[in-house]
């Protein structure tokens, strides 16, 4: 039996569902999910592993104009993406009509890679609409194969799936087989707690935070965690904390129900929020961060 395995890499705008679709392929929801652009800053690995394959799925930053240096670093990570797919994987949703950064196009439309163009989101459409952006995107990148889903009601993603299995070169797995991701447990915690401070936030607060796990104790019944919570001013401070604290402490609530289904594991989380003046146009703090090597 003939072993495949390869990196199977989403790209496409904010929005379209990419963090959806990497979550319904490996089972887990290792990427956060909100309806605010700009949701996912890394490149987070989802490993799928069968007898006979290993599909490495790489979710990725929406494709933006960068207006500061850690949105910079964000498209890289995109960049990165074409540089190592062995399936690349377009997404749409059924309204779009292009992608925002023409110079990502034609590396789509001239990808060495198999294409697979994915048009999210069918099920807020109807049947007229479909049939028009169907034939649209199969004009517009006709190197692609092109399939019609829906990530959050799981239509048609396991033809997708087995697409990819068929279109995965000859090869070793390339990590153990019950490896899930290749970043680490701390990196889900501030994940958590990123998430739910983009749905319990306005404004420009979600965009001016980092998080910064210090400690991460597991012993045998409880995980301790102690987690920094980063914002550029203390205006921001302020309104992350809430009246008598009344904000974060929601945030560590919700952000600890979550930990304790992901780890499967009883969580205790320590959240303190610290000023970081301008770390996302600072070099240093964004290689502290992950944003650059």
């Amino acid at each position: 039996m003939t072993h495949k395995a390869g990196f199977v890499n989403i790209i496409g705008n904010p929005n379209v569902g990419k963090s959806t679709l990497m979550n319904a392929f490996v089972g887990e929801k290792l990427s956060i999910i909100t309806s605010k652009a700009q949701t996912t800053r890394h490149r987070i690995l989802g490993i799928v592993n069968g007898e006979d394959y290993q599909i490495m799925f790489s979710d990725t930053p929406g494709i933006i104009k960068p207006a500061y240096e850690m949105q910079s670093s964000m498209m890289d990570f995109v960049k990165s993406a074409f540089e190592d797919a062995d399936v690349l994987i377009y997404m749409v949703e059924i309204g779009e009509k292009e992608l925002k950064d023409e110079a990502f196009f034609n590396k789509i439309k001239h990808a060495k890679v198999p294409v697979m163009l994915l048009i999210n989101k069918i099920d807020t459409s109807n049947q007229e609409e479909i049939e028009e952006k169907l034939a649209y995107w199969e004009e517009k990148v006709p190197n692609a194969n092109v399939y019609l889903i829906s990530a959050l009601e799981n239509f048609n993603i396991e033809p997708v799936f087995e697409k990819i299995k068929e279109l995965l070169p000859a090869s070793p797995a390339f990590y153990p087989k019950d490896q899930l991701t290749d970043k680490p447990e701390r990196f889900f915690v501030n994940e958590a707690i990123r998430e739910k401070i983009l749905l319990n936030y306005k404004k420009e607060i979600p965009y001016a935070v980092e998080i910064e796990t210090e400690e991460f104790f597991e012993e045998q019944n409880i995980i301790k965690i102690r987690s920094i919570i980063m914002v550029e001013r203390e205006t921001q401070k302020g309104i992350i904390i809430g009246h008598k604290g009344a904000a974060l402490k929601k945030v560590g609530m919700q952000a600890r129900k979550d930990l304790e289904t992901f780890f499967d594991k009883k969580v205790f989380l320590d959240l303190y929020v610290k000023v970081n003046k301008n770390w996302r146009s600072n070099d240093r703090q964004l290689k502290r961060f992950g944003y650059k090597d």
